[in-house]
């Protein structure tokens, strides 16, 4: 079994190694589903050794309905990803109608090279699962990040397993989301997957002495000084499970 970490900071990324991942996704962004991180994270992130790293390439949050100058950035991050030595990048766009944007997609895995593909969550917002399985093996793609079109992989096992005997080889199917030292052996086993991806994640708090209680830098009523991070701990305890 192959757990897939996602990760939003360089301390996520060490803990994840830490407790054992074979691979991290690296994002920026999390509470928006994840961003590509800036070039900067990536550089540092590459330096912790034992671990591969998949890089995020999605340019905002919200929908997966691109312009022409957002595919250019897109393709630009790509590049940099693949200048800095990542082993992957993880992509997906969809059209207005809710299937695979096949000439935007078919840009991105060409920018790739040969790194490994993943197509990403956009695919549980397709209106078809089948059609977009068929169309994300037709690109080329090493894998696809789905909860199985359900807001977790718990609940989106049936789906799961169906494009898994669907897809029957041609690509990897890794469940995420919501997925947790209690419940990935059981999706795993379910499934029939050979990858899963979790963020693994426990609050911490920050270390700042001096804390503003009026202020917060982004939702009402957020706390600021309270850090989620991976969690090396929880990390461990997953691949413990799923052995």
């Amino acid at each position: 079994m192959i757990l897939e970490i996602c990760t939003g900071s360089i301390e996520s990324v060490i803990a994840a190694q830490k407790g054992g991942a074979q691979r991290v996704e690296l994002c920026a962004a999390l509470s928006e589903g994840g961003v590509t991180p800036s070039l900067g994270l990536m550089r540092e992130a590459r330096k912790v050794q034992g671990i591969k790293m998949n890089v995020l390439i999605r340019p905002r949050g919200g929908d997966f309905l691109y312009t022409e100058e957002e595919v250019r950035i897109m393709v630009a991050d790509i590049l940099a990803a693949g200048d800095i030595g990542a082993d992957g990048v993880v992509i997906g766009a969809l059209t207005k109608d809710g299937d695979v944007d096949m000439d935007i997609c078919r840009r991105l895995v060409a920018a790739a090279g040969g790194m490994s593909v993943t197509f990403h969550r956009a695919f549980d917002m397709a209106r078809d699962a089948d059609k977009a399985l068929e169309d994300v093996i037709s690109l080329g793609c090493d894998r696809i990040l789905t909860s199985g079109l359900k807001p977790t992989a718990e609940q989106g096992m049936s789906m799961l397993k169906h494009l898994a005997e669907r897809a029957n080889g041609r690509i990897s199917i890794m469940p995420g989301s919501g997925v947790s030292p209690q419940n990935a052996a059981m999706i795993c086993g379910f499934v029939g997957n050979t990858e899963i991806h979790a963020s693994a994640r426990s609050s911490r708090q920050s270390m700042m002495v001096y804390r503003n209680p009026t202020v917060t830098m982004g939702a009402k009523d957020a706390d600021e000084y309270a850090l989620k991070e991976t969690d090396p701990a929880i990390v461990a305890e997953i691949i413990k499970a799923l052995r």
